[in-house]
């Protein structure tokens, strides 16, 4: 298997990993020291790999295979398997498109794998590379766990900069367009909300689990992850609030606009009314229509209604009817 293997790393415990080979991995051993194995599950290789020759529970197989999965922690002893969820790096990709990453550490081996790629999971290989990453395997878990909490923070405060700006075009403005923007962004927050709410009950339930690889200085990073992810939520969840209350002023002045439009031609439908009425009136082709034979009546007719017109205005504003 070449195709479906991204990377594997031998952690030499001073922040630094040595690259292997899938040779190297199949011929690797817990003496060696801890072994990160990453790797593409859309490729039938891996799936051959998970099933017949990792030496994995038919379910852990499954699950790390699994092309849709919720944000999860589940303990078995002192192995334990984990799925978590990460901004899609590409640009062209919406926030809300996050990307699933499902990992099962057991005795000195931690295998992940995804089908796009995942930035948190980049900086971390950069770090192993440049020799400043995590020490063991416990401390790669909490750093990926803490790369990707960072990232969504930097969406949702890109989130809060939109909505902001929209709450002021909100107020300055009238277009229509506005609707479908605030409509997007929430969509987005809520679509954030619904993996972000599990990985936060995830991470929670890797703090209190009882693992001889995760030390008391492991729990507290742990926890500062955890305080990040609830602060997300909760930014999420005004962002979310502060988009209703936008739409709902949005759609109020759209709705006052429409209603002064209506009214303005209420107006004049009211003033033209009886003209209109006096006009068809006239124009019936019967005989006995006053001033047929006068060459001044179309003269006197046009003061009657300039004066019609005047006596109207006066009295809607008497009536205060604008």
């Amino acid at each position: 298997m070449t195709q479906g293997l991204i990377y594997a790393f031998l952690l030499d415990g001073q922040g630094g990993a040595k690259a292997l080979s899938w040779q190297q991995v199949k011929n690797w051993h817990a003496e060696q020291g801890e072994l990160w194995l990453h790797l593409d599950y859309s490729q039938y290789e891996v799936k051959e790999w998970l099933f017949h020759e990792s030496g994995l529970d038919i379910s852990v197989a499954e699950t790390l295979l699994s092309s849709e999965s919720r944000p999860r922690c589940q303990s078995y002893a002192e192995d334990l398997l984990m799925a978590w969820r990460g901004i899609n790096p590409n640009p062209t990709s919406d926030p809300d498109d996050m990307v699933a990453v499902r990992m099962w550490r057991d005795n000195k081996r931690l295998i992940s794998t995804l089908k796009r790629d995942l930035q948190a999971i980049n900086d971390v290989v950069l770090r192993l590379e440049r020799g400043s990453g995590p020490l063991t395997l416990g401390e790669l878990v909490i750093e990926l766990a803490d790369r990707m909490v960072w990232e969504i923070s930097s969406v949702v405060e890109k989130f809060d900069d939109a909505m902001g700006d929209l709450e002021a075009r909100v107020l300055e403005s009238k277009q229509l367009v506005l609707r479908t923007e605030l409509g997007n962004l929430r969509r987005q927050v809520i679509a954030l909300r619904r993996y972000l709410s599990p990985q936060k009950e995830a991470l929670m339930r890797l703090t209190m689990e009882k693992l001889a690889w995760i030390d008391s200085d492991d729990r507290i990073l742990l926890r500062e992850v955890v305080d990040r992810v609830t602060r997300a939520l909760e930014d999420l969840e005004a962002i979310r609030e502060r988009a209703m209350v936008a739409q709902e002023e949005l759609q109020n002045r759209i709705s006052e606009e429409l209603n002064n439009r209506m009214y303005v031609l209420s107006i004049i439908t009211a003033v033209f009314l009886p003209l209109g009425f006096l006009t068809g009136l006239l124009g019936i082709n019967v005989g006995g229509i006053p001033g047929a034979e006068n060459p001044q009546a179309f003269r006197y007719f046009i003061w009657i209604i300039i004066g019609l017109i005047v006596a109207q205005i006066m009295f809607f504003k008497w009536k205060r009817w604008f």
